[in-house]
């Protein structure tokens, strides 16, 4: 056992600095490296500017009033909203409809939007990647899109 974990440990050792310099030497993007970070301090010091106090008197709110809700005034108040409906029929039916549409679209909406996306992935693929020619298109598009956001154009 004691053999088996020493040839572990020297298959671990032998590992490890390859993949190390693999991870350092292998480059396979075709970007531009990114710009280097802001420092943090920068935002810290803004923040430390404002007194403590003053800092959290900004996140407290207060209610101007005090609000109650009385569920007695608020049964009659339906109560008397549900008398004066004529078509009470068509009420529960639209209502019963409502929450059966929702219950429906819990399940089987996200299968649509699935469906929806691959539907446009196809369209997508079809129309800018598969032809050269559409290809060229897409890219000149991407540039004129580029050069408007830097406002070179």
């Amino acid at each position: 056992m004691a053999a088996a974990a020493s040839s572990s440990m020297a298959a671990t050792t032998v590992l490890i600095p390859r993949l190390l310099t693999a991870v350092r030497t292998t480059r396979c993007s075709a970007l531009p490296p990114l710009p280097p970070r802001v420092s943090t301090a920068s935002f810290s010091s803004s923040v430390k500017l404002i007194p403590e106090s003053r800092r959290f008197s900004l996140l407290q709110t207060k209610a101007s009033e005090e609000t109650s809700v009385d569920a007695g005034e608020l049964f009659t108040d339906l109560k008397e909203k549900w008398d004066k409906v004529e078509n009470k029929s068509t009420v529960l039916l639209y209502g019963g409809g409502a929450i059966v549409a929702v219950w429906l679209s819990s399940i089987f909406l996200p299968k649509i939007m699935e469906f929806v996306g691959l539907g446009y992935t196809g369209w997508f693929v079809y129309r800018y990647l598969l032809f050269k020619s559409s290809r060229k298109e897409l890219a000149t598009d991407i540039e004129e899109l580029k050069k408007k956001i830097d406002g070179t154009e």
